[in-house]
């Protein structure tokens, strides 16, 4: 049995060293976290992912899987540790996968095969990674050289928080190989648990793919939220129009909402922009989904612009950066709070799924209780199933806006609300 050292026991390093866990492949995962990898080898998944829960039960049980914050000597190794956004300098910050490279080299030995499963920029692999590898492998004495002595290759991931166990086995995969045969290689382990078509391409084709994929969908959000900004302005129902255009055969316009959270969407297109002067439509989009916290803040001063400052209270419902998951990478849900903290008022958070500290997160009457606005930020689908009539009766104000038109409204306009929506 072939092992795999995983780097990164994240949304994606975890379930990934699950999946080849129980497929065939004995995995060591490594994480700098101690209090993570302790829980993870007591049998604790450490966040919200259907159907990973059991995988780790089975690949524990059949001795397959375990956690370590140092990592060892093996077969493959495998890298899925973030890569996060410099926002100082809207660029990738790469040193989580540089750290992690020089943690495996020392440990890669001549036939050893190296997956980047993290997202980065083009050109890392080539430019960054291999001179790491290369230097510090065969026990850190290097000598050892990549397409020569062992091989190389991207496979980004594809899969959304809240679908990870189905997207991960049915979707395709890209794998990029510095050359043939690391592609060839990383086909094959990939084939242990995907059904999706694998294709096959050079590395620095792999890196692009990632990006280009999420910065379109990112073009098409702005594409919307301006679409619903535009309607706010003519007074139209953008959600009507928006069905109604992609009637078309050859339309696919996306959803609108208060800004694009998460680790991929809100960050992969600044990757493509920081060695690029062609790059104008990406960094515009980005500009648009990063302004509508504050066009959502804007809209509900007008909401609330009768009421005195000083003493408004405005409930936040959800702040993951999308429904039915405990995520909040990236959430447009923390810039608008800030935003509306910053003009005064107070504000509470109602989340059923999350637990980060960095929000003032209350039980649902607490949230309300004496609040002038609600403002729906994620898409749960808890929160069509609240008890409209009793939060009605504690709050101050009856405003709602809901800027995903998740809610049912006219259950909220029968117990008395002001029900606004985001472009409509």
């Amino acid at each position: 049995m072939k092992k795999i050292c995983v780097v990164g026991l994240g949304y994606i390093g975890l379930p990934t060293s699950l999946l080849f866990a129980t497929n065939g492949y004995d995995v060591v995962g490594i994480d700098v976290d101690a209090n993570k990898v302790e829980s993870i080898n007591r049998g604790t998944m450490p966040f919200e992912e259907a159907g990973f829960q059991c995988l780790l039960d089975e690949a524990l049980d059949a001795n397959t899987f375990r956690a370590s914050k140092i990592p060892e000597e093996s077969d493959i190794f495998l890298i899925a540790v973030p890569t996060p956004f410099d926002k100082g300098n809207r660029m990738a910050d790469l040193h989580y996968v540089i750290e992690a490279c020089r943690s495996i080299a020392p440990f890669i030995k001549k036939s050893d095969l190296i997956v980047i499963e993290s997202t980065i920029p083009p050109g890392t692999c080539e430019n960054c990674v291999v001179p790491i590898l290369e230097n510090m492998c065969n026990g850190g004495k290097g000598g050892l050289k990549v397409q020569q002595d062992f091989y190389l290759a991207h496979c980004p991931e594809r899969a959304i928080p809240g679908n990870t166990y189905y997207e991960m086995v049915h979707n395709d995969r890209v794998v990029g190989g510095i050359d043939e045969k690391s592609a060839l290689l990383t086909k094959k382990i990939y084939q242990s648990f995907v059904k999706g078509d694998i294709f096959t391409t050079s590395v620095k084709i792999a890196e692009i793919v990632k990006l280009m994929e999420n910065t379109y969908r990112d073009i098409n959000i702005a594409l919307a939220n301006e679409f619903a900004q535009i309607a706010d302005e003519v007074g139209i129902n953008v959600w009507e129009a928006i069905e109604l255009a992609n009637k078309h055969p050859r339309v696919s316009i996306l959803k609108p909402g208060p800004g694009v959270g998460g680790h991929c969407i809100a960050v992969d297109p600044w990757f493509l922009t920081e060695d690029s002067t062609k790059s104008r439509i990406i960094s515009l989009s980005r500009d648009i989904n990063d302004g509508m916290p504050k066009y959502v803040l804007r809209t509900i001063k007008e909401i609330i612009k009768n009421l005195n400052p000083r003493d408004i209270i405005i409930t936040v419902f959800g702040v993951a950066y999308k429904g039915n998951i405990d995520d909040t990478r990236e959430t447009p849900a923390l810039k608008f709070i800030l935003l509306a903290e910053k003009e005064g008022y107070t504000v509470n958070v109602y989340d059923p799924h999350v637990k980060d500290r960095r929000f003032n997160l209350l039980p649902l009457k607490d949230a309300v209780k004496n609040s002038d606005c609600i403002v729906v930020i994620t898409d749960h689908n808890e929160f069509n199933s609240l008890p409209v009539e009793e939060i009605g009766d504690i709050m101050k104000t009856k405003n709602i806006y809901d800027t995903r038109n998740c809610l049912d409204h006219k259950r909220w306009e029968n117990a008395g609300f002001v029900v606004k929506v985001l472009g409509k």
